[in-house]
């Protein structure tokens, strides 16, 4: 057994659990030891009602250089059209059945990039409820280099979140992005200073942890509907959504305590 380090590391900071890709000697290249890790770190967050945000983030001078070519757990099992279609959806390290249950599960996730991150790092990060930037991360795909698409959300899911237009540039043209280019594009929701990062993307997840988890999870619901719908059917998923959370006994407390607030002393 190898002396080497887990590939990843977890810890708990209140409500917050913090997930690090752990090989920087690699570049965080992504293994099966640390997506079958990070699956079981992202079910303890699933399951565990005290956690209310998860932030994945890396060690190093890279945040992820994409998936570790030689860890094998890539490797297609035939060369065929059908056969690789195949290992892409049921095998790649788990990866498709992985960022399926981060977007399906109920609570915010945050990706902090502090670095370049780049083919399956971004990937993943794509599978992310809010990306953050330092201001040196730099982000890329670089399988069109090798004459394919990144095909494990670098397509689907990148279209979706930043539109064709952009989806263009980094997967056509193959050409890199800054933080501030990301940020323009929709990326990534905010680049912070190199010196403060760590402590900016703790403080975002500390502020995602004290947010209404009913109305977090319903939100992460009705925002994907909503956008897969035309706009009345948009506006049924709205109208169904909060009508479960109005009869919400936090809901009505809330607006019991903000309507005795502005009553008693003009302001909430």
């Amino acid at each position: 057994m190898s002396d080497e380090a887990p590939h990843l590391l977890t810890e708990e900071d209140g409500g917050i659990l913090i997930a690090t890709l752990n090989r920087p000697e690699k570049l965080n290249a992504i293994t099966p030891q640390m997506m079958a890790l990070f699956e079981t770190a992202l079910h303890h967050f699933r399951d565990t009602p005290e956690l209310k945000v998860m932030l994945i983030r890396a060690s190093g001078r890279y945040f992820c250089s994409g998936a570790d070519l030689r860890s094998g757990g890539s490797v297609a099992p035939q060369r065929s059209g059908s056969g690789i279609r195949e290992n892409h959806r049921l095998r790649l390290n788990g990866m498709h059945r992985i960022y399926d249950e981060m977007e399906h599960i109920e609570k915010p996730i945050v990706v902090a990039h502090h670095a370049m991150c780049v083919g399956g790092g971004l990937e993943m990060s794509l599978s992310c409820d809010f990306r953050l930037a330092a201001r040196s991360a730099s982000y890329a795909f670089p399988e069109g280099k090798f004459g394919v698409l990144p095909a494990s959300n670098g397509v689907s899911r990148l279209a979706r979140i930043i539109g064709t237009h952009w989806t263009r540039y980094l997967i056509m043209a193959n050409l890199p992005a800054s933080a501030a280019k990301a940020e323009i594009m929709g990326l990534v929701h905010e680049v912070y200073p190199d010196e403060t990062f760590a402590e900016d993307a703790m403080n975002f997840c500390r502020h995602l942890a004290k947010q209404n988890g009913e109305q977090m999870g319903t939100a992460k619901i009705a925002i994907e509907l909503a956008h897969d719908v035309g706009l009345a059917q948009a506006r049924n998923v709205e109208r169904m959504a909060n009508s479960v959370l109005m009869l919400n006994p936090d809901y009505l407390a809330g607006m019991e305590r903000y309507v005795q607030g502005i009553g008693g002393k003009g302001k909430a």
